[in-house]
C-alpha cells in the first residue's frame, strides 16, 4: 500500500488528505472526494462533477452545510476558512427549489425561488415576476396553526382542498405550466426587470386590466406568454365553507401569535429551515403603501383588496355593523363588475390598442398630474378650526357626561374655552396633540360623530373625547388631529384630501338610497354569508330568534342582503378599480389598521402585555383590552438596539425615558426588523429611482450584518 493511502487515527491520510462526503440531492447519491484543507469551494464542485461523469446542466447547483445551516457560495474561499473538516457533511443542491405560496387572495401559486438568496431579494424577485411594485412592503409568512386542529391528516385535506394553481406559463414554453421564479444568468428561469420609469404597464382605467401593448413591456416574463391580468382579477368566495376551514383568530393574543411566523429578511430560506414545496404566505408585511397607483398597480391594488377583504372576513381588524354592511356592498360591486369585466376582455381579446395613444394618453395624465384644489388660498397663513364642541374626560368611577367648549385648533393644539366671547383668555382646557391616538368612534344611524385622543405624558396617556355635531364638522376635526398626531398642521397639502377621504368614508356607510337608483330585487345572485364575517352573520341571527317569533334560514340571508343593497346604492356608480381603491382606503380608516401585535414585557412591569407597532410608532398596549397604555413616536427615536442574549429590546428617545421590554413566544429579530423596516420605508421618495437600497434595508433591520 502507497503510503499516502495510509489512513491516521484522526482521519486524515498520511500526505495530509481527507475524505469529504458529500450528497448529491438530484440523483440521492453520496460522494466521498480525498482533499485538502486548502482547496476552494469551486474546486470541490468542479471535482465533484468529474466524479459524477453526468451530462447535466450544474450550474444552479451549490453545496450546503447542513450542520451549520449556512449555503457556501463564495467559490473562492478554501475549506479551511470556512471551517470545514472530515466530520461535515456537505449536499450538492440546486439554489432553486418549488416553493407553494398562498398569494393574498388565498389562491396556491408554485414557484420556482432561489433558496440561496436572502428573503428580502426572494421576495423582490418573486414580486417582479408577478409585476408587483414595492415589493419591501411585503414579505414571507409561515402559516399559522390552529390550536383546534390537532390532526395533521386533516389539515393537509383542507389545504389541498384550497389549492387553485394559476394557469400561468414556464418561460420558452407554450404549455400551462409552474412559475419559475429568480435569476439565473443564462437559464430558464431568467427574469427582468419590469418596472422601469420609461416602460410601465398599462392598465384599463375602467376595471384595471392590462392593455395590449403591456405585453410589450412584460418582456421575457412568464406572465406574458399567459393572461397577464389573472392575478388583477378578483374572484368571488365560492362557498361559506371557505370561510370554516380558514384559521380565525380569536383574541388578540391570537393575532400576536400569528406574528411569530415572519421568516428573517436577512437570512436565506434554507437557513431558516424551509424546505421543498412547503407552503408560505405572500403577504404585505408592512402597511405603508408607497405611490398606489391604479394606472400601473392593477395586480398590487387586487392582492391588497384581497388581503384587506379576507382580514375583514375572518375577524383579524374589528369594525362596527355599518362598516361591515360597506365593506359587503362593496365586495358584491366588485364581484359583479369582476365577472362583467371577464366575459368581456374574452369576447374582445383581438382588440388591439395603439401604442402611440396609449403613450400619448400616459404623458397627458402625467402632466396633468393628480386632483388638486382649486383653491390654495394663502400659503403663509396656517388655517384654524373654531367651532363649539362637545368635550369628555372619562374617569373612573364619575357619572359626568360631555361638557361643550368653545375649541380652536391652532397648529397642533387644541384649547377648550367655557364660551365664544372667552376665547381672547385663558382655556379652561388646552390639548397639544403631537405623539397622541387618534381613535374614530362614529355610528352614522345614530349621529354619532366621536373622535377618542390618547394624549401622551410622562406617566402614561390621557384620554379625551370630542364629539361633533355633524359629519362635516367631523370630518374637518378629524383630518386635523390625524395631521397633528404627526406633527403636521392643516396647511399641510395632505389636509383637504384627508378631510375629503373621511367625508367619502362616511357616506359609504349611509343606509338611506338614493331614489334615482331602483333596488335590486332580493332573489338576486348575492351571497350574504361570503360577504358578511361569521361573527355578524350570528349577530343578525340572534336579533332574529326570540320567544313566539318565527325563525328560519332564509329569512336571515334576506334581511343580509337587504341591508348590502342598500349599502351598494352608494357604490354603484364605481368602477372596478375605484371600488378596489375605495375598499383599500376604507381599510386604513379603521381604528385597528396597520398595528402589528407582538407579546412583550416591559422592563419594570410585572405582567406580559402587548406591544404594537405601525408605520409610525410603538404602541404599550393592554392585552385584554387592546387599549393603549403610551405612544411613542418614531420621529422621536433617537436609537434601538437589541440585547441578543436575553432578547431584550430598549428604544432611547429624545426628550423620554428610553423604553426596553423583552418579547414573549416570539424572537427579539422579527420585533427589531418590524421597526427598522419602517423607519426604511419612510425614507423612499418619488424623485428618487426604483431600484432598492438592500444594503440600507439589512443595516436597518439585522442587526448583525
Amino acid at each position: 500500500m502507497a503510503l499516502d493511502g495510509i489512513r491516521m487515527p484522526d482521519g486524515c491520510y498520511a500526505d495530509g488528505t481527507w475524505e469529504l462526503k458529500m450528497h448529491v440531492t438530484d440523483l440521492n447519491k453520496d460522494v466521498s472526494l480525498r482533499v485538502t484543507g486548502e482547496i476552494h469551494i469551486g474546486g470541490v464542485m468542479l471535482r465533484l462533477v468529474e466524479e459524477l461523469d453526468v451530462k447535466k446542466d450544474w450550474s444552479d447547483h451549490a453545496l450546503w452545510w447542513e450542520k451549520k445551516k449556512t449555503w457556501l457560495l463564495k467559490t473562492h474561499w478554501t475549506l479551511d476558512k470556512y471551517g470545514i473538516q472530515a466530520d461535515a457533511r456537505l449536499l450538492f443542491t440546486p439554489q432553486h427549489k418549488l416553493l407553494r405560496l398562498q398569494l393574498p387572495n388565498m389562491k396556491h401559486m408554485k414557484v420556482k425561488v432561489n433558496f440561496s438568496d436572502r428573503v428580502f431579494k426572494a421576495v423582490s424577485d418573486i414580486c417582479k415576476t408577478f409585476n408587483i411594485r414595492h415589493p419591501e412592503e411585503l414579505s414571507l409568512l409561515r402559516k399559522p396553526r390552529d390550536p383546534k386542529k390537532k390532526k395533521k391528516k386533516l389539515e393537509g385535506m383542507e389545504e389541498d382542498s384550497l389549492e387553485l394553481e394559476g394557469p400561468l406559463l414556464t418561460p420558452g414554453s407554450g404549455k400551462t405550466g409552474i412559475i419559475y421564479i429568480g435569476p439565473v444568468k443564462g437559464s430558464i428561469y431568467s427574469s427582468p426587470g419590469l418596472y422601469s420609469k420609461t416602460m410601465t404597464p398599462t392598465y384599463d382605467s375602467r376595471d384595471g386590466s392590462p392593455l395590449s401593448p403591456t405585453t410589450a413591456w412584460f418582456g421575457d416574463s412568464p406572465l406574458s406568454e399567459g393572461n397577464p391580468s389573472i392575478l388583477a382579477v378578483s374572484q368571488p368566495i365560492s362557498s361559506p365553507d371557505m370561510l370554516v376551514k380558514l384559521y380565525k383568530p380569536q383574541s388578540l393574543l391570537d393575532k400576536a401569535k400569528i406574528n411569530q411566523g415572519w421568516l428573517d429578511s436577512s437570512r436565506s430560506l434554507m437557513e431558516q429551515d424551509v424546505k421543498e414545496n412547503d407552503v408560505l404566505l405572500l403577504r404585505f408585511k408592512y402597511h405603508s403603501f408607497f405611490d398606489l397607483n391604479p394606472k400601473y398597480d392593477a395586480i398590487r391594488v387586487n392582492q391588497l383588496y384581497e388581503q384587506a377583504k379576507w382580514a375583514i372576513l375572518l375577524e383579524e381588524i374589528e369594525c362596527t355593523e355599518e362598516e361591515m354592511m360597506m365593506f359587503a356592498a362593496l365586495q358584491y360591486h366588485i364581484n359583479k363588475l369582476s365577472i362583467m369585466s371577464s366575459d368581456n376582455h374574452m369576447n374582445n381579446s383581438e382588440k388591439e390598442v395603439d401604442e402611440v395613444d396609449a403613450a400619448l394618453s400616459d404623458l397627458e395624465i402625467t402632466l396633468e398630474g393628480g386632483k388638486t384644489s382649486n383653491t390654495l388660498g394663502d400659503i403663509t397663513s396656517i388655517p384654524e378650526l373654531a367651532d363649539y364642541v362637545k368635550v369628555f374626560k372619562p374617569k373612573k368611577l364619575t357619572l359626568k357626561g360631555y361638557k361643550q367648549y368653545w375649541c380652536t385648533f391652532k397648529d397642533i393644539t387644541i384649547s377648550c374655552y367655557k364660551s365664544r366671547e372667552e376665547a381672547h383668555g385663558t382655556p379652561a382646557l388646552q390639548m397639544n396633540l403631537r405623539g397622541c391616538e387618534v381613535t374614530p368612534d362614529v355610528n352614522i344611524s345614530g349621529q354619532k360623530f366621536n373622535i377618542k385622543l390618547l394624549i401622551p405624558v410622562a406617566d402614561g396617556m390621557n384620554e379625551i373625547w370630542l364629539r361633533c355635531d355633524t359629519e362635516k364638522q367631523y370630518a374637518h376635526w378629524m383630518a386635523a388631529c390625524r395631521l397633528a398626531s404627526k406633527g403636521k398642521t392643516m396647511a399641510d397639502s395632505s389636509y383637504n384630501l384627508e378631510v375629503q377621504n373621511i367625508l367619502s368614508f362616511l357616506k359609504m356607510q349611509h343606509m338611506n338610497p338614493d331614489p334615482q337608483f331602483i333596488a335590486e330585487p332580493i332573489n338576486t345572485d348575492i351571497n350574504p354569508e361570503c360577504l358578511v364575517s361569521p361573527r355578524y352573520l350570528k349577530k343578525y341571527k340572534n336579533k332574529q330568534v326570540s320567544p313566539g317569533r318565527p325563525f328560519w334560514p332564509g329569512h336571515i340571508r334576506d334581511l343580509i342582503s337587504a341591508r348590502i343593497l342598500e349599502a351598494h346604492q352608494n357604490v354603484a356608480q364605481m368602477s372596478l378599480i375605484e371600488a378596489k381603491m375605495r375598499f383599500i382606503q376604507a381599510w386604513q380608516s379603521l381604528p385597528e389598521f396597520g398595528i402589528t401585535h407582538f407579546l412583550a414585557k416591559f422592563q419594570g412591569g410585572k405582567k406580559e402585555e402587548l406591544i404594537g407597532i405601525t408605520y409610525n410608532r410603538l404602541i404599550r398596549m393592554d392585552a385584554g383590552t387592546g387599549d393603549a397604555i403610551k405612544t411613542w413616536r418614531f420621529s422621536n427615536m433617537k436609537q434601538w438596539n437589541v440585547n441578543w442574549e436575553i432578547k431584550m429590546v430598549t428604544v432611547e428617545f429624545a426628550d423620554e425615558p428610553s423604553l426596553a421590554f423583552i418579547c414573549a413566544e416570539v424572537d427579539c429579530k422579527v420585533v427589531h426588523e418590524f421597526i427598522g423596516g419602517y423607519i426604511f420605508l419612510s425614507t423612499r421618495a418619488k424623485d428618487q429611482n426604483e431600484s432598492l437600497d438592500e444594503e440600507m434595508f439589512y443595516k436597518l433591520t439585522s442587526g448583525w450584518v
